[in-house]
């Protein structure tokens, strides 16, 4: 993997670079589609690559693992041939997933024993197994297995997290210097800042991260409880440290306000299931506010579903319509309420972008920062 930084604004942290991957480039920042069980969900991988213009999707590793299982994706030679998607793809380590398991998991320094949430089965993640496991599934970028803290932890909890986090990276680190991909490609593993939101911890982890040189760095451990301005300090504290030179990935986050704040101070990368879990229950994000289509305001609105967006939904449905399927629990909703969320939230990032390079990025973000999120 090579990381070229291409632009940073003035007046801000905020960049603009080149993600080159064995599966194609990535401009940055980007937003990366959910696809926990390699499938965005109610989205089809032609949509994702020609209407969306997804350049890179999200796998789990905890749920692949479980199912279908990493000897089915071995067979099929990786996921981006058994999901079709010929473009970039990055894992999570599963770290998250184990923490939300909180009642049906427990830690130790081996690693995470947990029981599965489909059959309850008993299994163990080691920062040595989940590098096979990533292997297996062949993502192009790997992460690192940690531990997820809530945001409200306490110093202490969060201190010996974090101690165990970057004892595990050690690990996982020699686990995957002494491996070599299974498809004949090159992987990068990114390990992640985790510290919850004490500022000493942040700088403590963000240093012990550094030190790795690894072709990446990914923030984790926020957008789980915290305020939204503790999150950002945290972002600042951890970007003042990270090497410049290699792309910043923050883990979970979020909303259109958030990645505007992110980006503006120095993070490259974004997953969120945001748009597609609130597309589905009937929320769309749009550069006016969001909109929640199920309400009667929009029973005889006959215009275009948003007539600033850019994918062919916008323009192909009007409100009227997309609430009419709601309403009545047509499978065609969710579809069109998702490409329409994950189109603007291209849009949001290539905006973005655009704006860095042109040298008007904090202008144009205090312009529209407010917009984002008032209610339709």
């Amino acid at each position: 993997m090579n990381f070229q930084l291409q632009h940073t604004d003035r007046k801000t942290n905020a960049r603009a670079g080149k993600i080159q991957t064995a599966h194609g480039e990535i401009l940055t920042p980007i937003f990366m589609p959910v696809g926990t069980l390699g499938s965005v969900k109610t989205v089809h991988q032609h949509e994702l690559r020609d209407d969306i213009g997804a350049q890179i999707i999200l796998g789990n590793t905890y749920h692949l693992y479980l199912r279908p299982g990493i000897e089915i994706i071995e067979q099929a030679g990786g996921l981006h041939k058994f999901n079709g998607w010929e473009r970039p793809i990055l894992t999570d380590s599963g770290g998250f997933q184990v923490f939300s398991l909180s009642e049906n998991r427990k830690l130790k320094e081996e690693g995470a024993t947990f029981r599965s949430h489909i059959d309850g089965s008993k299994h163990l993640f080691t920062p040595e197994n989940v590098v096979d496991i990533q292997r297996s599934i062949g993502a192009d970028i790997m992460m690192a297995f940690d531990e997820c803290t809530p945001g409200t932890a306490e110093y202490d909890y969060a201190k010996k997290s974090m101690e165990l986090t970057h004892r595990w990276l050690d690990r996982g680190i020699a686990k995957f210097n002494n491996t070599e991909p299974k498809y004949g490609y090159s992987q990068a593993y990114f390990p992640i800042v985790q510290g919850c939101v004490y500022p000493d911890l942040r700088r403590r982890s963000a240093e012990y991260i550094a030190e790795k040189n690894a072709e990446g760095n990914a923030i984790g451990g926020l957008a789980v409880g915290e305020p939204a301005e503790k999150m950002y300090e945290m972002i600042e504290i951890v970007n003042e440290i990270l090497p410049k030179d290699k792309p910043r990935y923050l883990m979970g986050v979020g909303t259109p306000q958030n990645i505007l704040e992110a980006i503006e101070r120095g993070v490259d990368m974004f997953d969120c299931v945001m748009p597609t879990r609130n597309g589905r229950n009937g929320m769309l994000f749009t550069w006016r506010g969001t909109m929640n289509m199920k309400n009667k305001k929009w029973e005889n609105d006959f215009s275009p579903l948003d007539e600033e967006g850019v994918s062919y939904v916008d323009k192909a449905y009007t409100k009227a319509y997309l609430r009419h399927l709601f309403h009545a629990n047509e499978f065609l909703a969710l579809q069109i309420a998702s490409i329409h969320n994950l189109s603007f939230y291209l849009q949001l990032v290539s905006e973005a972008r655009k704006h860095i390079v042109e040298g008007d990025f904090s202008a144009w973000k205090n312009l529209i920062i407010k917009q984002l999120g008032e209610r339709i």
